[in-house]
């Protein structure tokens, strides 16, 4: 029933938009921290359901109950496993190797920020996620002499397209869970999703690299550079392509981010940029610490930016760039280096092959387990029992159209083939490989569960209002009162997208709270559901840029705490270009002009 509420559809839909419009607000206007916003908009949903949609309180909670359990497993068991992962290569040191070695590639700022940025920003998206490459390489960039706001609006910009398949695509693994329980479409899977994203997102890649070589050294940049950002471009957009649709989703943005950079190292050793213009900032090194906007710090080497702000840069061997604290087991080397690997600093550095290879090896190794896991008989095998438990959520009794059980109160635990399973079996791996003794990688793991521990509720209290949402009919109802644009939705999917991750600043937040009302829409306005889904996800990586919380990352880690807006202003009018591109190619995939795209 879409119209519950003194039947009109039009009353419904102001009831059914309240707890999102809470979510907004709370984060949007009154900058309310993101876990209580999460948590006073799941009790909105409760109260819409219970007294606007009629649905019995245990009932309503336990959709709730099922929606936060979704939330850690797979979703959180992902993020914090990975993250862990990354966190043991920070205190073995071997990050640091890992951002030397791609430093030392070129002395060219242009190429280092598509290397530093584009490359190694899209590895940690895949691995991380969730703010995780903008607090990282805007400090790298930093330390390599860019200038504080230029550092800033790099990283963001370049945190683009590999947003959508971030943390092993747990985007893309909530998109699927919410949108095969909005329709009845075997299409809605996280799989064919994948898919249909990875025919869109690519075209970001495609732009993203000429980009950032524009905001550093405008028309000249471009000029000079153009072949390193095409290579950068092209190769992780064909390979984006490529493992998200014959390879495994997870693995897409690991995938395209070693290729793309491996490409832009082979073209480096027979071309090089007419000129090598000083576009660096000498700095004194200075200490400081980098917030990551959700309670998190990182501490590190600075330097003095613009007016005299304090602007930092991880220090090698301790705890730089880690999210959670800990030690690095290498002595700390002085950071007072500039873009050439003068002054003793980190390009001066070198590091024996061994070590290199040992720094890449956490990487190789999540690329094998999840290859190795997802051929045909062992995933086939992993997916039934014991691996795989699939049950009716205790108690839950929600009947869709059909009068049958809606799909999405079953919950399916498949607690080894799970991504976050792999991570932790790899993280195993890297700590043996890196020579993390047991008690500190113990000690990580810990640590990156405390630090993320606002994270945590409030993932988990946005995919229980999700639930609560989807499961009370307040999804229906606003895909009913929506699918009356008709046509002219195809337009406004990716719109809807980036303003769920400009509010929540996560896309996988954005993909709980839209993914089935994208679905509903299509079905009731007579459009491809698919299509829609995924336009939520890959229109939604460009709102991340503008979103408060990376801004904010973003701004402390350049020492502009309280200057965001300085920020923004450099960011906004490239995700409003590049909105707009997704947006017609979304509205052209659902015409027979590009149809053919759509899986």
């Amino acid at each position: 029933m879409t119209d519950p509420v003194g039947g009109s559809l039009a009353l419904s839909a102001i009831f059914a938009v309240l707890p999102l419009l809470t979510l907004f607000v709370l984060l949007g206007v009154l900058r309310m921290r993101a876990w209580l916003a999460g948590v006073i908009s799941l009790v909105v949903s409760l109260a819409v359901a219970i007294i606007g949609y009629s649905m019995p309180v245990g009932q309503a909670l336990l959709s709730a109950t099922e929606g936060a359990a979704f939330g850690f497993f797979p979703i959180l068991w992902i993020v914090l496993n990975a993250i862990w992962v990354y966190n043991l290569t920070v205190v073995s040191g071997h990050f640091d190797v890992l951002r030397r070695s791609m430093a030392r590639v070129s002395p060219d700022m242009r190429i280092q920020a598509i290397i530093v940025a584009f490359c190694f920003g899209a590895l940690l998206e895949a691995l991380a996620g969730f703010g995780t490459p903008v607090a990282v390489t805007v400090v790298m960039l930093m330390a390599l002499g860019f200038p504080p706001v230029r550092a800033a609006a790099v990283a963001l910009i370049a945190n683009t397209a590999p947003v959508a398949f971030g943390a092993l695509a747990t985007p893309i693994v909530t998109l699927g869970t919410v949108a095969s329980g909005a329709a009845e479409d075997p299409r809605l899977n996280t799989e064919t999703i994948g898919a249909m994203v990875g025919r869109q997102t690519p075209v970001l890649a495609l732009i993203v690299p000429l980009v950032l070589v524009a905001v550093i050294d405008g028309r000249r940049g471009m000029r000079q550079t153009w072949p390193a950002a095409a290579v950068a471009g092209v190769v992780f957009a064909g390979a984006q392509f490529t493992a998200s649709n014959y390879i495994s989703v997870p693995l897409t943005d690991i995938v395209a981010s070693l290729a793309s950079a491996a490409a832009v190292v082979l073209l480096l050793r027979v071309w090089r940029p007419s000129e090598v213009p000083p576009l660096h900032e000498p700095a004194a090194a200075t200490v400081g610490t980098v917030a990551t906007g959700d309670g998190r710090t990182v501490e590190g080497n600075g330097r003095k930016g613009a007016g005299g702000t304090d602007d930092t840069a991880p220090q090698n061997g301790d705890k730089s760039g880690m999210l959670g604290g800990g030690e690095a087991e290498q002595p700390a080397v002085g950071e007072g280096f500039d873009t050439y690997g003068r002054s003793g600093g980190m390009l001066d550095q070198r590091d024996r092959p061994a070590e290199i290879l040992r720094a890449y090896a956490p990487y190789l190794i999540v690329i094998l387990l999840f290859s190795i896991v997802n051929l045909g008989p062992i995933k086939t095998a992993l997916a039934k029992e014991p691996w795989t438990v699939v049950f009716a959520w205790p108690g839950l009794h929600v009947l869709g159209a059909t009068g049958k059980p809606v799909s999405s109160t079953t919950f399916t635990f498949g607690w080894l083939p799970a991504a976050g399973t792999l991570m932790i079996i790899a993280g195993i791996l890297t700590a043996i490989v890196l020579r993390v003794r047991p008690g500190r990688a113990i000690k990580a793991y810990r640590e990156t569960y405390w630090s993320l521990r606002h994270a945590i509720v409030t993932v988990m209290a946005v995919l229980a209002l999700a639930y609560v949402m989807n499961q009370s009919g307040q999804t229906n109802t606003l895909g009913g009162f929506l699918a009356q644009a008709g046509g002219f939705f195809v337009f406004l999917s990716s719109i809807l997208g980036w303003i769920g991750v400009a509010v929540t600043g996560s896309d996988t937040s954005s993909n709980a709270l839209f993914g089935a009302l994208q679905v509903q829409t299509a079905t009731k306005a007579g459009l491809d559901p698919l299509l829609l889904a995924a336009a939520n996800s890959s229109g939604g990586v460009l709102g991340k840029m503008i979103s408060p919380q990376n801004l904010a990352i973003a701004a402390a880690a350049v020492g502009m705490a309280g200057r965001e807006g300085d920020i923004f202003r450099r960011v906004i009018g490239w995700s409003a270009v590049l909105l707009a591109a997704m947006c017609v190619l979304v509205t052209l995939q659902g015409t027979p002009v590009l149809s053919w795209m759509i899986p």
